[in-house]
Formats: structure tokens, sequence, C-alpha cells
């Protein structure tokens, strides 16, 4: 990249084109001396203090997940390998990081090989941030001559949501998928006596019942309700009408994986937004973290088809019996009706929905009366949809582990 001429050497060109042109004009060619000055200082800069830039980038973070509303010390070094009496270095800084402390510009002077380090603070928000590069900026000791450059390096830092320990808000009994303590319907080996059967291939001697076998004439086999886990599908709402309440949606769903993560149960993820995204069902800490990842980067859009989503997945992935947690606030008609679609297929809901009026605070009586009404019609809709499942009406002043409390008498 090749330096370009400021504004102070096109005015100094422009002088030295005035002063030859009136030289020529009123025959004093004395006056062309008046340019030589000028010639030589643009002479000395061109070839001795000539605009080049060759440095190496390193940025670092505290870690590449933080929580929401914590402060990450960000921290640039920069290396140069040329001598650069002022460098202008502009750290191309995300918009969801607020800066509290520091700047975010600089102007430094390196010696060749001299390294120097730039420190910020950030205020860090929900979300995936990416530092893409940094601007950097040198003009040479007159003035004349300038080389911008945008220099690539990608940073990646992924602001988590706020995650509070939560109690768990459903029953476990009558579902079913991995090997552990909760139990479900499921036959199989375990603690307690379901049916009689025939005998299959594979059964364990201790299992056969020989009283059955010997009124029967075959050979029959106990089953017994078997010691599993329960499916998890966590179905978020990215409604444009949870926009006021919908970090604390987010916040929601994650503090329940985090209570499945903890349980050892396997849990699945639908973000219902305009494309929805689906992750399938999985456990441990890897999957955990993918899905909080996903749920960093949501944002409430004007997605009218959770209905629809929801019904193809329960077809065509949903496991039957599983367990449904449905984060809304159940704002509209389409999200309503996702809440009948589960129940009409026979899964066990539990809604978690943020109250979206919960965040206003009137400030007159007729805004007053008019929270007051939109809450009890918010109310009404939420009574006549208490036969689909479990609903914890969830005002976001109160932690969500009150909410779920009152409702499960916890």
């Amino acid at each position: 990249m090749r330096p370009e001429l400021t504004e102070r050497a096109a005015e100094t060109l422009l002088a030295m084109w005035t002063i030859a042109i009136l030289s020529f004009v009123f025959l004093r060619w004395e006056l062309v001396y008046l340019t030589l000055p000028f010639l030589w200082v643009f002479f000395v800069a061109l070839f001795f203090f000539r605009p080049v830039i060759s440095i190496e980038v390193e940025r670092r973070i505290p870690h590449s997940r933080i929580l929401e509303g914590e402060t990450a010390e960000i921290v640039l070094r920069i290396k140069s390998s040329v001598r650069m009496p002022s460098l202008k270095v502009i750290e191309d800084l995300p918009e969801g990081l607020e800066l509290i402390q520091g700047s975010k510009e600089h102007v430094l002077s390196l010696g060749s090989g001299e390294e120097k380090e730039i420190k910020y603070l950030v205020r860090v928000r929900r979300g995936i941030h990416e530092f893409k590069g940094v601007w950097v900026s040198y003009r040479d000791p007159f003035g004349f001559f300038k080389l911008d450059r945008f220099i690539e390096h990608y940073t990646e830092l992924i602001g988590m949501p706020i995650i509070e320990d939560v109690p768990t808000p459903y029953s476990t009994k009558g579902t079913k998928v991995t090997t552990g303590p909760l139990p479900s319907p499921r036959v199989g080996e375990g603690v307690e006596f379901h049916a009689i059967r025939e005998y299959r291939p594979g059964d364990p001697i201790k299992v056969i019942n020989w009283k059955a076998t010997a009124k029967m004439g075959k050979i029959m086999s106990n089953e017994y309700e078997s010691e599993r886990k329960v499916d998890v599908i966590f179905i978020v709402d990215a409604s444009y009408k949870s926009e006021g309440v919908f970090d604390h949606l987010i916040r929601g769903a994650a503090s329940l994986m985090l209570n499945a993560l903890n349980d050892g149960t396997s849990f699945g993820l639908l973000l219902a937004e305009a494309v929805p995204l689906w992750v399938r069902i999985d456990y441990g800490k890897r999957h955990f973290f993918k899905c909080v990842d996903f749920l960093s980067t949501a944002r409430p859009d004007r997605n009218n088809m959770i209905a629809y989503q929801v019904e193809h997945l329960i077809r065509s992935r949903f496991p039957p019996r599983a367990q449904l947690v449905y984060f809304s606030t159940l704002s509209t008609e389409e999200s309503r009706e996702a809440l009948r679609t589960m129940a009409a297929y026979g899964y066990r809901v539990v809604v978690v929905s943020p109250n979206p009026y919960s965040v206003f605070t009137p400030g007159s009586r007729e805004e007053e009366l008019a929270l007051k009404l939109l809450d009890l019609k918010r109310k009404a809709h939420l009574r006549k949809l208490a036969a689909h499942g479990i609903i914890i009406d969830w005002d976001v002043k109160k932690p969500l582990k009150a909410a779920i409390g009152e409702v499960m008498g916890r």
C-alpha cells in the first residue's frame, strides 16, 4: 500500500505552483528560489521518513465466555519491526461492548523491535462480539505523507446470559430417555413391578416369573419400571412481542439448562426464530455450552410461525413422552396455538412466561390503569391456557426461583 499526500502536502504543493506561476508572469525568476526549501523538505520526508507500517498485533481477553454485565480487560499488544515516531491505533470495538475505562484510540511512538500494550475495560452484553481487526494510521514527522491500514486480527468474545440456581419445575415421572435415577414407565430392569409378558430372547433368567410360566404353559417374564431420566426439550419463543423481557426469557432458559445439566438430564433446544434453530438432544457440558452460545445470539424477531415449527418438529424430531419447557410471554395467538399443539400431541408442558408488563413503571395514573387492564387481559389468557400445561407467570422483578417455587409449592 502506497503512502498518500496529506492536506498539508497538497497546500504546500499548491503554494509552490503559485510561486512558480507568479515568477513566470512577472518575469521575476528569483522567486523560484523560494520553492527550494519546500522541495528539500519534500525530499527528506519522501526518502528518509516515508511511512511504512510493519507491525504485529495480538489481542488478549481473560476468557472466551463472560457473563453479561461483567467487565473484561482487553489487552492489545502492538509490536513494530520499523521505527515509527507517531502511530495512531484505533481498536475496532464491537457495538455490543460498552467502553467503561480507557480509550480505543491511542497514539504510540515505537522504535524498531519495540512492543507496547494498550489496555481498556469493557462491560459485556449478551451476544457474540467479534473483534475483526485494528485500524492503524502513520504520518511522517513533517505531516506530508500518510498511510492508513486495517490489520485483520479476529477475536471472539461471547457474552453469556446470567444463570441462576433454580429448582426443577417439572416432574420426571412418566418420561424417559437415558439411564439414570429418575423413574419412567419405560419397561426394563428397575425397582417397581410393571407387568407380566411373554419371555423374549435376551431376557435375564432372574426376570422369569415361574408361577406365571407354570400357569400359562409358556415362559413368562416380569417387566419393571426402569430407572431412567427424562428427555427435556427447551422451546424459546423469539417473538418481537417479548422484546422488553427477552433477556429475562433467555436467562430463564439458560438457568433451567444448567439445572438439567447438573441432574445429568439429556436436553434439546428449539430456538423459534424466523429461521428456527434446532439443537438435537444430547447431554454434557459441551452440549450445554453449545446451546448457551446459541441462546447468547438470540434476538426477538417477527416470527409468526412458531406453532407450525413446533408441530413440524414434534412429527419429525421430538421423542415421544418428552418433557417440554416452553419459554414465551404468550402475547401472540401464534404462541398460544403452539402451546395448544404441544398438549394436543400428549406432551407434558411447563411454560415459563415472563410478564411483559412487569418491566414497566407507570408514570401517571392513566398509565397505571392501562397496565392493570393489560395485565388482567393477560391473566385471562393464562387461565384459559392452564388446561394445556403448568404455567409459571413470572414477574421479572423477582427471581425465577421464587416464581417457580410459588407454582410448584417449593
